[in-house]
C-alpha cells in the first residue's frame, strides 16, 4: 500500500455479497453490500461512497480490488470473440491440445470448446528458430491481408502466439505494431508469458485477449467513477497474491482471474506470521464457492500449472482450489434420487429463499431452519425464516419420495449440510492429502461469510484439532488486499540455451524493477525474489526452487518431499528462470487492528439450534463480548457482522492476544 495515503480500502466482489474493508486513522472498519451482477462496478464505487463517507473524505484515499469479472467472463462463456494469430501450420494448437484426459475412464468425455472459434484461427507465414534467429521474416502484404481478414471477420480482441517468440520476440512485435491500427486490444505471447510450451502459452494469451475488452470496459468505468473522490489510486489483486495498477490489470486481466480468493490467501500468510500459529489449511466459504489452500512454513505454494473454467493457464497463480458449494448453494433431488447441493448457486439475486426474493432451498436456508442463523449484517440484512422453511420443506416432499418414508424439516437440513460438507471436505483433501500433506498437524483457518458455520465439522472428518477463526472473518479476503505488496513476475525459458543463470537472472531483475516502477513503487520498497524452475534431465515438469548457490541440493530435498525419491546422480536442467519483484506494503499491525473490536464483558443469550441429536438451548454469544482469555464451551453460537460460528460439542473456545478465536477439539470429541 501507499505510505502517502491516509485510508486505504480494500474491496472484494463476490457472488452474494461485496465486502468492503477501510483503515483509517489505526482502525479498521468493515461492512457489506449486496452484489450487483449485471453491473459489478455499481457495487464497487458504492462500497468507496460509503467509505469515504465513513472516514471523512480528507487526505487521499487508495483502493485495491479484487475482482470477479475476468472469472465469471471465463465460467459464462462471456468474453469477446477473439482470433488467434499464429505461425502457419500451427493454427490447431488450440484443438489439438495435450494427450491428457480431463476424466481418465470416460472415453466419450468432450472438452470446453476453445475461448477463440475455429474461424478466427490465422496462421501467418513466420518463423523464428529454437536458437532465436530468424528464419523466416513475415511480410507486410502478409499482415496486412492477415488485418483486413480479422476486420472481416468480426474480431474483437487477438491474441498472437507465434513459435519460439519467447526466444526472439521480433516477429511478434512487428505484427503488434500494425495490428494495433484496427482499434482493438492485441494481446502477443512475449509479454503475457515469454515461456516455452506452445500450447499452454497460447491458452493463456488467448484467455488474455478474451477477457481484455469486457476488463478494459469495467476498470475504465470505475477509474471514471472514483475520479475527484480522493481515490489517489486503484490497483487490482493479482492471482498470484500481488496487487497492480488498473491499466495494467486492463492489459493483462489473465492475471487476476482468482483476484478476489487471493487475498484471503495474503492474509491468512500475514495473520500465521503475526500469531505464530504454524501450518494452515484455509477454507474460504462465501455465497457461491468455497475456496481452500495450504500453507505450510509460513508460504502458500503457487503454481504455473493451473486450469480454470477448463483452460489452462500459465501465469503464477496462488494454488487455491475452488468447489461450487457456497451459503447460496441449491440443494435439489436429482433425477436417481440423490440429493445434491450446488454447484448451481442462487447468487446475489435472487439469493437464498431466507433473503425474501427466492424459493429454491440453499445451505444458508438450511442453517436458518436449524438455527444456526438468526440475524444477517447484525440485523440490518432480515431474514425470511418462514420462507426458507418452506423451500426445505418442498425439498423434504422431494427427498420422501424418492427414499420412500417420510423426511422431516429437520432431516432435510441436516443431509443438505451433510452433503455440502462432504463436497468442501473433498476439497481440502485435494489440497493437503492428495498432494503428500498430513492435514493432522495443521490449524484450520475458516472465514468467509459462511465459513464458520461447518469449520468445526469439516475439521473432525479431516481429524484436524483445533480451528481458527480471524478478525473480520466475513471480510478477510477484503483485509487481505490491504496487506498485500504490489508485485510485477518476469520469466525467460533458458532450457537448451548456454545461458549463465546469474546473469539472465540480472536482465530479469532490471526488467522487473523498471515494471514496478511504474506501477508508482520507489525502488527504496522493492524486495526481489530470484527462481529458477527444474527438474530432472527428461522429466516433463518443474518444481520451482529459490535460486541460490544450493538451488540444485534443495531441488532434490523437494523432490523428496514432493515425490518420495531423489536422484542425486541424475542432472537437473534449468528450465525456466523468474524474478518477482514486490514493493512492500505499509505495515498493518494485525493486534491495534482487532483491540478496538473486542472490549469483552457482555452476558450471552441463549437460542434453540437443532443438531444431530436434536434441539437444544445453547448459549449465544456476540464476538464483541470475548475478550483475549475468554473460554467458551461447545455446543454454542458466536455471532458477529458479516459471520457466524457454530461450535459443535465436544469443543472448546478461546481468545488469543490479537484477536483470533481458537476453537480445539475436545479428547471425548463431538458432532455437529
Amino acid at each position: 500500500m501507499d505510505p502517502e495515503s491516509s485510508v486505504r480500502i480494500g474491496i472484494d466482489t463476490g457472488g452474494t455479497f461485496t465486502d468492503v474493508i477501510v483503515w483509517s486513522g489505526g482502525s479498521l472498519e468493515t461492512f457489506k453490500l449486496p452484489s450487483t451482477p449485471d453491473d459489478p462496478s455499481q457495487a464497487i464505487l458504492d462500497g468507496i461512497g460509503l467509505a469515504l463517507d465513513r472516514v471523512g473524505r480528507g487526505g487521499t484515499a487508495e483502493v485495491v480490488h479484487g475482482t470477479t469479472v475476468g472469472t465469471n467472463a471465463l465460467l459464462e462463456r462471456k468474453g469477446a470473440r477473439t482470433a488467434l494469430v499464429s505461425t502457419l501450420g500451427f493454427e490447431d494448437v488450440l484443438a489439438i491440445r495435450r494427450q491428457a484426459r480431463p476424466e481418465l475412464y470416460n472415453l466419450g468425455v468432450r472438452a470446453a470448446p476453445p475461448l477463440a472459434p475455429p474461424e478466427l484461427w490465422f496462421g501467418l507465414d513466420e518463423r523464428i528458430d529454437a536458437d532465436g534467429s530468424v528464419f523466416r521474416a513475415p511480410s507486410d502484404s502478409d499482415i496486412d491481408e492477415l488485418a483486413r481478414m480479422l476486420r472481416a471477420f468480426g474480431a474483437e480482441s487477438v491474441a498472437v502466439c507465434l513459435l519460439f517468440s519467447f526466444a526472439n520476440p521480433v516477429h511478434e512485435k512487428t505484427v503488434e505494431a500494425r495490428l494495433q491500427r484496427l482499434g482493438i486490444p492485441v494481446s502477443v505471447s512475449h509479454r503475457i508469458l515469454p515461456e516455452y510450451r506452445e500450447y499452454e502459452r497460447a491458452t493463456t494469451v488467448t484467455v488474455n485477449a478474451y477477457l481484455s475488452p469486457r476488463m478494459r470496459v469495467y476498470l475504465e468505468r470505475l477509474d471514471r467513477g472514483v475520479a475527484g473522490t480522493g481515490v489517489k489510486r486503484l490497483r487490482v489483486m493479482q492471482s498470484s497474491g500481488g496487487a497492480i495498477s488498473a491499466a495494467t490489470a486492463a492489459k493483462e486481466p489473465v492475471r487476476t482471474i482468482l483476484s478476489g480468493p487471493a487475498g484471503g490467501i495474503v492474509a491468512a500468510e500475514r495473520l500465521a506470521k503475526a500469531a505464530s500459529l504454524g501450518d494452515l489449511v484455509t477454507f474460504d466459504m462465501g455465497g457461491t464457492s468455497t475456496d481452500v489452500a495450504l500453507i505450510a512454513g509460513g508460504r502458500a505454494r503457487s503454481t504455473n500449472e493451473a486450469v480454470v473454467a477448463g483452460v489452462p493457464v500459465a501465469v503464477p497463480i496462488l494454488d487455491i482450489h475452488t468447489v461450487g458449494s457456497g451459503g447460496g448453494s441449491i440443494a435439489r433431488v436429482d433425477d436417481g434420487g440423490a440429493l445434491r447441493v450446488g454447484p448451481e448457486s442462487a447468487g446475489a439475486n435472487p439469493g437464498p429463499a431466507c433473503y425474501g426474493s427466492g424459493d429454491r432451498p440453499t445451505v444458508t436456508d438450511a442453517n436458518v431452519v436449524l438455527g444456526r442463523i438468526r440475524r444477517l449484517l447484525g440485523g440490518a440484512f432480515e431474514i425470511d425464516v418462514e420462507r426458507a422453511r418452506d423451500a426445505i420443506d418442498r425439498l423434504a416432499v422431494d427427498m420422501s419420495r424418492a427414499a420412500g418414508e417420510p423426511v422431516t424439516r429437520e432431516r432435510a437440513a441436516l443431509d443438505v449440510l451433510r452433503v455440502a460438507e462432504a463436497n468442501m471436505e473433498r476439497a481440502l483433501r485435494v489440497v493437503s492429502v492428495e498432494r503428500g500433506y498430513d492435514p493432522r498437524g495443521a490449524s484450520l483457518l475458516s472465514f468467509g461469510g459462511a465459513g464458520g458455520l461447518h469449520a468445526c465439522a469439516l475439521a473432525e472428518s479431516l481429524r484436524i484439532r483445533r480451528v481458527i477463526v480471524p478478525i473480520h472473518p466475513g471480510a478477510f479476503s477484503a483485509l487481505g488486499l490491504l496487506l498485500g505488496d504490489v508485485v510485477r513476475d518476469v520469466s525467460r525459458t533458458v532450457l537448451g540455451r548456454d545461458h549463465d543463470p546469474s546473469s539472465v537472472l540480472d536482465e530479469l531483475e532490471i526488467e522487473a524493477r523498471e515494471l514496478i516502477a511504474a506501477e508508482g513503487i520507489a525502488d527504496a520498497r522493492v524486495r526481489v525474489e530470484r527462481s529458477a524452475a527444474m527438474r530432472y534431465r527428461g522429466q516433463s515438469f518443474e518444481i520451482d526452487i529459490a535460486w541460490s548457490a544450493a538451488a540444485v541440493e534443495h531441488f532434490h530435498a523437494e523432490h523428496q518431499a514432493r515425490y518420495g525419491h531423489a536422484d542425486r546422480d541424475r542432472p537437473v536442467d534449468v528450465v525456466h528462470l523468474r524474478v518477482r519483484a514486490a514493493g512492500e506494503s505499509t505495515p498493518l499491525d494485525l493486534g491495534l487492528a482487532s483491540a478496538a473490536a473486542i472490549p469483552g464483558g457482555a452476558c450471552p443469550e441463549t437460542t434453540t439450534a437443532c443438531f444431530a441429536d436434536g434441539w437444544r438451548d445453547v448459549p449465544l454469544h456476540e464476538r464483541s463480548a470475548l475478550a483475549p482469555g475468554r473460554k467458551v464451551s461447545g455446543p454454542a453460537i458466536i455471532e458477529e457482522y458479516g459471520a457466524t460460528l457454530v461450535l459443535p460439542n465436544g469443543w472448546t473456545l478461546g481468545v488469543d492476544a490479537i484477536g483470533n478465536l481458537v476453537c480445539d477439539q475436545r479428547e471425548t470429541g463431538g458432532t455437529a
